[in-house]
């Protein structure tokens, strides 16, 4: 079976992929022997034989530095990573939640996060390129990609969350929509392209893939709970330096 990766022009030249439908997740309840293979197939067709390193997501702003893999139970509890080490995969999952890819070049720094919408408002972005900047990236110069994640006309929220959503931020009412049912919908992939701007970053692009409606290219956290599903796959996204 072929793989379903999509590559953002944003980040040419520097090896990296949103997949679809391959279960790389950790927590699935995919048989795990099964997942360790996905992981290593995804790894394999971004840079052939390289490690990859993720962590344990939390939905936290937390970034972390990385210059190694390291064992699944060892990983850090954060959601993004960084590393300016060559033939190194960083790797975030998902199934709704944005990843975002980001690249400095000429620094030859590369980080992955993994933005729901808590990680999104708290600032894991900003956490991102924080720690890029430690190891000599500039926003100016960072390339970002937004993958696949859940679309407005498919996240329906509650009042309370765009009330949260705008006491955070008086201006996040552009991201608020009203849906035909008269609910609020949220824009995740516009806030977390907003959020990346107000960092400093200059070149973002935007996959514009809704994860819940494209049933036969993703996973969906939202449209598993909204059949009852008792589980769900996860996607994996990844970048590396070559």
């Amino acid at each position: 079976m072929s793989l379903d990766i999509v590559r953002a022009g944003a980040l040419d030249g520097v090896p990296h992929g949103f997949f679809g439908l391959l279960d790389c997740g950790l927590g699935s309840a995919t048989d795990q022997a099964v997942v360790a293979a996905n992981r290593r197939r995804a790894a394999d067709a971004i840079l052939t034989g390289a490690p990859l390193a993720s962590v344990h997501q939390i939905h936290s702003p937390t970034a972390v530095v990385v210059r190694s893999a390291v064992p699944d139970e060892e990983r850090p509890r954060a959601d993004a990573l960084v590393t300016d080490v060559p033939q190194l995969l960083l790797g975030v999952v998902t199934a709704d939640c944005a990843p975002v890819l980001l690249a400095d070049r000429d620094a030859g720094v590369i980080a992955a996060a993994h933005a729901g919408w808590r990680g999104a408002l708290a600032g894991v972005t900003d956490q991102a390129i924080a720690a890029m900047i430690t190891l000599g990236a500039r926003p100016e110069r960072i390339a970002a990609a937004v993958g696949p994640c859940i679309a407005r006309t498919s996240y329906e929220v509650d009042e309370a969350f765009a009330e949260r959503v705008l006491a955070d931020d008086a201006g996040n009412e552009r991201f608020l929509s009203q849906g035909q049912r008269g609910s609020p919908h949220f824009d995740l992939e516009a806030y977390v392209v907003a959020r990346l701007a107000a960092a400093g970053v200059r070149r973002i692009e935007a996959a514009g893939l809704d994860t819940y409606a494209l049933e036969e290219r993703y996973f969906s956290y939202r449209r598993a709970t909204h059949r009852g599903e008792p589980d769900y796959g996860r996607q994996i996204s990844l970048i590396g330096l070559a």
